[in-house]
């Protein structure tokens, strides 16, 4: 179906199962606090790049042709520190930070907008922030006992997690949650 519309965005997934483990654990510890949120599902987890929206399959299939001429080096990622947009005090969203190898996210996220924009895909109105989503604040009732939940896990160190490919996923959105796939796979040299 050529007039197949199609929710998708670019991420980056966390090959290290420790590192996995560890912020499943935080996340539990967070769900933990009672307050009314919708934690990210354990497959779910991933550092997105770049969000797209629903776009037409031609738009995806344009999507992949580019992200397949990325010529990127591998690099790793030190996952470090809980954070909140738009404050830890009162977040909306509950994020994994990225400390060394941001740099290196930063310009593939640079070179993944310079051809999603040749593509005639609108660039991002937000500055790209390098971190991973663990939930999403959805009532403020019993705040405190999740900001000092947060307050004691921000300094966490994760750990080191290697950056071996570019994927473009398809999100389905279901009552349950969103479902994820792969559309494509670029691997980095």
């Amino acid at each position: 179906m050529s007039g197949e519309i199609i929710r998708c965005f670019i991420a980056i997934e966390l090959k290290n199962q420790e590192v996995l483990r560890r912020l499943i654990e935080v996340r539990d510890k967070i769900t933990a606090t009672g307050v009314d949120l919708k934690p990210v599902e354990d497959e779910n987890i991933h550092l997105t790049l770049r969000f797209i929206g629903e776009v037409p399959r031609s738009v995806v299939d344009e999507v992949c042709g580019f992200i397949n001429t990325i010529s990127y080096k591998g690099f790793q990622i030190h996952v470090k520190n809980i954070g909140g947009f738009p404050s830890l005090e009162k977040p909306r969203v509950i994020w994994a930070g990225v400390e060394e190898g941001s740099d290196e996210l930063l310009e593939l996220y640079r070179i993944v907008e310079a051809g999603l924009r040749r593509i005639g895909i609108k660039p991002e109105r937000e500055e790209f922030t390098p971190h991973i989503t663990l939930a999403r604040v959805k009532g403020y009732r019993g705040i405190e006992k999740l900001v000092k939940t947060l307050m004691e896990l921000r300094e966490t160190d994760f750990g080191y997690s290697p950056v071996e490919e570019v994927i473009v996923k398809k999100s389905v959105l279901t009552p349950r949650g969103p479902i994820y796939s792969n559309i494509c796979v670029k691997k980095l040299a």
